[in-house]
C-alpha cells in the first residue's frame, strides 16, 4: 500500500467516525433542547439557548475530532482536512441534523459523502517554504 493510499484510508475512516460522533451528539443535544421547550410550552424562548449550544457543539467539534483522529493515527499536516472538513461539515451536518425532509437513506448517503470527502481532503497537504 502506498503512502497516499494509506493516508486516504486513514482520512476516510477518521472522517466517518467523526461524522458519526458529531451527528449523534448533535442530534441528542437537539432532542434535549426540544425537551426543554416542551417542558415550558407557554414561555417564549424556552430551549433556544440549548439549541444554540447544540448547534455550536455540533459544528465546532468536527475540526477538533478530525485533527485529533489523524494525530492518533500518526499523521501530520492535517490542517487542510481539519479546516475544510469543518467547513464541509457545517453544510452537510446542518442539512442532515436539522433537515426536516430527510430520511435515513439520505442521512447515510450524506455521511458517506462526508467520509469520502475527508479521505480526499487528507491527501492535500499545505506546502512549507523553507
Amino acid at each position: 500500500m502506498t503512502r497516499n493510499t494509506a493516508r486516504w484510508c486513514k482520512g476516510t475512516v477518521v472522517s466517518a467516525v467523526a461524522a458519526m460522533v458529531c451527528f449523534a451528539s448533535w442530534e441528542r443535544l437537539l432532542k434535549w433542547a426540544e425537551a426543554v421547550a416542551a417542558a415550558e410550552p407557554g414561555s417564549i424562548g424556552a430551549g433556544w439557548a440549548q439549541a444554540l449550544l447544540a448547534t455550536c457543539a455540533g459544528v465546532l467539534a468536527m475540526p477538533l475530532l478530525l485533527w485529533a483522529g489523524m494525530r492518533l493515527l500518526g499523521e501530520r499536516g492535517t490542517r487542510v482536512l481539519a479546516l475544510a472538513g469543518g467547513a464541509a461539515w457545517w453544510f452537510i451536518g446542518t442539512h442532515v441534523v436539522e433537515g426536516t425532509r430527510i430520511d435515513d437513506t439520505d442521512t447515510a448517503l450524506l455521511l458517506a459523502v462526508f467520509a469520502l470527502l475527508g479521505g480526499v481532503l487528507c491527501l492535500a497537504r499545505p506546502t512549507t517554504d523553507g
